[in-house]
């Protein structure tokens, strides 16, 4: 898994969810019974957490913000996080099969 293959992965999880309001965010996903919102901070905790781990650093909870319409920019963030912490290709495919489990289940 290359870093492109990644970014590619997410920039199709943002541009899906990118235009959501809050009744969007706020309704169940399609796969378990969360709101979209807890779907996708998950999401942006588990890279957060990889990119911890490639840092070698120790994981840190990341902040669930007041307003759903950021957790666009969060995914990125954390995304663009992990890139620059030079994760190996195994731990990429991870966080890509990640980020296309979410998109499938919103």
């Amino acid at each position: 898994m290359s870093a492109a293959e990644l970014e590619r992965a997410v920039q199709l999880l943002v541009r899906q969810v990118g235009h959501w309001e809050q009744p969007r965010w706020a309704a169940a996903a399609t796969t378990g019974n969360v709101p979209r919102a807890d779907l996708v901070h998950r999401l942006v905790q588990e890279i957060a957490n990889l990119a911890a781990d490639a840092e070698g650093q120790p994981r840190r909870t990341v902040p669930r913000l007041n307003n759903d319409l950021a957790l666009p920019d969060q995914v990125r963030v954390v995304t663009a996080d992990l890139l620059a912490a030079g994760a190996d290709a195994e731990v990429l495919a991870r966080a890509a099969a990640e980020v296309t489990a979410t998109r499938g289940a919103l």
